[in-house]
């Protein structure tokens, strides 16, 4: 066969989003979302699960070099990011990325491009750290700080295990809502969020252990309902926590004194109040 005329039917079940003619075009296909070369029902499968990621997929040719033995394709694609990738929620606007497909006149593809100019192109910054290591389990964190500087007087701790990247998705989008609600409460102070394993935490401060009743606004109340009624992730646990002490320190730049938060240095500098969480 024509690895060149192979290349041209392949990329037009692309451009036509027909899952079972990208199957039918090649014999084997490999891309850096795929564990190895698929080929099939297997093949269909994954192409319509992209093509379900990145929805009315636009495919433009740049270069097509090579013979019939073995062609090499330059393309770009641009498609409306709708769901899951990599663990990140679809956003939902186009996403542009450019890549080569090398065919081979026996039909089979193995189509590179940068996942990480993939995840850039959706807004995404990379962080590279280890799954785990003998002790200890890795991942991701963030923080969203109210302008209030009060020292806590309770804080929640809250967790969901997540089955897949697809749940765990699911779970970033609720834990948007939620920390959305949480902000327009009187007695939010600051949230922390991070994921270690498969494991998504919730570190929320508060003024006072009356103000947690504000985690119960109706973002909250929906995840709820999602675990206890839905199937959403396999466990849970929430917790109240009253601090027996709070204690921050400081150090003075001029001098290199550390400080308590409210005292002064020998050179008469005092700590800014700032978010402690």
């Amino acid at each position: 066969m024509d690895a060149r005329k192979i290349a041209e039917a392949h990329l037009e079940a692309w451009r036509n989003a027909d899952p079972a003619a990208v199957a039918a075009a090649v014999t084997g296909f490999q891309d850096p979302d795929t564990a190895g070369s698929l080929a099939g029902d297997a093949l269909a499968a994954h192409a319509a699960a992209v093509l379900e990621r990145f929805k009315n997929l636009r495919l433009q040719v740049e270069q097509v070099t090579g013979d019939a033995d073995a062609a090499t394709v330059w393309w770009t694609i641009e498609g409306d990011h709708r769901a899951t990738y990599l663990g990140m929620p679809a956003v939902g606007r186009a996403v542009r990325f450019a890549g080569t497909d090398l065919v081979t006149a026996d039909g089979r593809v193995r189509r590179c491009f940068d996942r990480l100019a993939v995840a850039e192109a959706l807004g995404y910054t990379a962080r590279f750290v280890p799954a785990a290591d003998e002790v200890r389990e890795f991942g991701v964190s963030a923080r969203a700080a109210s302008s209030r500087t009060d020292r806590p007087g309770a804080f929640t701790l809250t967790w969901l295990e997540v089955r897949d990247e697809a749940e765990a998705a699911d779970v970033d989008l609720l834990s948007v809502e939620i920390v959305k609600g949480l902000r327009t409460s009187k007695g939010f102070l600051g949230v922390a969020t991070f994921d270690i394993g498969d494991r998504k935490y919730t570190l929320t401060a508060f003024d006072r252990p009356e103000s947690v009743r504000a985690v119960h606004a109706r973002p909250h109340q929906r995840a709820m309902r999602r675990f206890f009624k839905a199937g959403l992730c396999t466990r849970a646990l929430t917790s109240v926590l009253i601090p027996e002490a709070i204690r921050e320190y400081a150090r003075c730049a001029d001098c290199g004194t550390v400080v308590k938060h409210g005292a002064a240095c020998g050179c008469g500098w005092t700590p800014d109040d700032v978010p402690l969480l």
